[in-house]
């Protein structure tokens, strides 16, 4: 999204507030809503995809990967599109585009064609995810901006956690027999009936000036996810092949040619893809340190605690939703208060956020260790809760704290970056965190010290970023 956001810092539309009205934002953020939903939904439903559609280990990462890295590299192309042709226009199409894919996603006979849907959905939701930020920054300044831009924060930390209570209900249902297939087929009566009421309610607004789409750009970070993607998912399960291995060692002349390719961009002033003078600044480069290790271990996490408690756990996928719920619970009460905290604390809440949520996943790794395979959701429910609560006051503030720090005609195109490191360390998290637990379940270790593995070294990485985030104190 970079740059759409600066270029439309002030109203591009002359109307007064009353021209996004309550129920137009609403359907706007339920838009964004739907998108980040569907990347956290889909694990709890993962063993019994696995088993319906015999796929691997491996295959099951990518159907959490493949769409998290669509949604990465699109985003900054759905925003110029939107700036060019209207936003109403594209949030209309990503979304018509992501029910159609949902409803492919609930009939496909094959892995192989659930993870071709599932790219497609990930594309269809990076056309609708950055029209509505821009949407609100065009249409409403002060105190109203600043109340949808919470409501926004409050839908990324429900979707997150609801999103696998949600999946192990539809599971468990199994309404007229269709299992996990209903995860993917909700979308669709839902979906209709967003894309009737966007049609009516959404104004349209575009970019007093359109920039260019960095198509190259995107295509150079997409093969370079997916050099690095696949092998790691792939890897584990084949034996480890000469091809992953030539695959990681790709990456690097990748990466190079894409941070060549956007210097050269820059230079040229042809609005690149990750602008590398926004990268030289100090608040951008400890925001996007602090997103990585956020995000990455977060989705990672939410991938590897489906698989582990409806595993040797013996949880049923209701149970396994289910144990979320505390965590969920932290997260809603996070993102109401939030952005009141913020203004008190400032980069001091995420610090304290990074130490709750290290102790929280420390007494999950004691409960794995000392309780495991006798969990339930109640015995799992205290840990959850205080690990909820931390995360939600590192990812809740994280954006507003470090684009507070970085000059506002820079604003834009920061949280343009920081909006695609979230897509892509919640799809690399999948397949890092995901591959080290599956290696380490298979071992001695099993399904139970993986587990507290994954959660002790979430807990010392939330440790050694509070002095990290510290230095966000000072500009």
């Amino acid at each position: 999204m970079t740059d759409q956001l600066q270029a439309t810092a002030l109203p591009v539309d002359a109307r007064p507030q009353a021209a996004l009205k309550p129920v137009a934002l609403t359907t706007l953020i339920f838009g964004a809503f739907l998108p980040m939903l569907s990347f956290f939904v889909i694990n709890v439903a993962l063993p019994a995809i696995g088993s319906d559609l015999r796929a691997s280990s491996g295959e099951l990462q990518l159907v959490v990967g493949s769409y998290g890295i669509a949604v990465a590299t699109l985003l900054v192309v759905g925003g110029r599109l939107g700036d060019t042709f209207g936003r109403k226009r594209l949030f209309l199409i990503g979304l018509i585009g992501f029910t159609i894919m949902s409803l492919i996603c609930a009939i496909a006979p094959s892995i192989g064609v659930l993870l071709v849907a599932r790219v497609a959905q990930g594309a269809a939701g990076a056309a609708v995810t950055p029209q509505v930020l821009a949407t609100i920054t065009s249409l409403l300044t002060g105190e109203h901006r600043a109340r949808a831009m919470a409501m926004y924060g409050v839908a990324g930390g429900a979707a997150a956690a609801l999103g696998q209570i949600l999946g192990g209900v539809l599971v468990e249902a199994n309404v007229s027999g269709l299992g996990w297939r209903a995860v993917f087929l909700v979308n669709v009566p839902v979906g209709v009936l967003g894309v009737i009421a966007a049609s009516r309610l959404i104004p349209e607004t575009k970019a007093g000036k359109a920039q260019r789409v960095d198509l190259v750009g995107a295509a150079l970070l997409a093969l370079t996810l997916v050099l690095l993607l696949l092998p790691l998912t792939e890897g584990r399960p084949l034996g480890w092949p000469l091809w992953t291995w030539l695959c990681l060692a790709a990456t690097i002349p990748a990466v190079a040619a894409l941070g060549v390719h956007q210097h050269r961009s820059e230079r040229a002033s042809r609005s690149p893809l990750i602008p590398p003078t926004v990268l030289r600044l100090r608040a951008m480069r400890i925001g996007l340190l602090l997103a990585v290790a956020f995000f990455t271990t977060f989705g990672g996490f939410m991938f590897v605690f489906a698989l582990a408690t409806q595993g040797e756990a013996h949880m049923s996928p209701l149970e396994g939703g289910l144990s979320l719920l505390p965590m969920a619970v932290g997260f809603l009460i996070t993102s109401i208060y939030g952005p009141r905290l913020q203004v008190r604390y400032g980069a001091g809440l995420i610090v304290r956020g990074w130490i709750i949520q290290g102790i929280g996943y420390a007494v999950l790794a004691v409960a794995a260790l000392t309780l495991w395979p006798d969990v339930n959701p109640l015995k799992l429910a205290l840990p959850m809760l205080i690990a909820g609560f931390g995360s939600g006051l590192v990812m809740v503030p994280l954006m507003g704290v470090v684009l507070g720090q970085v000059p506002a005609a820079q604003a834009g195109l920061g949280s343009g970056i920081l909006l695609t490191s979230q897509q892509t360390c919640l799809a690399l998290g999948a397949a890092t965190v995901g591959t080290a637990y599956l290696s380490l379940a298979g071992s001695s270790w099993g399904q139970g010290g993986a587990l507290a593995a994954v959660a002790l070294a979430i807990t010392a990485i939330s440790l050694l970023m509070t002095p990290v985030t510290s230095q966000l104190r000072s500009r």
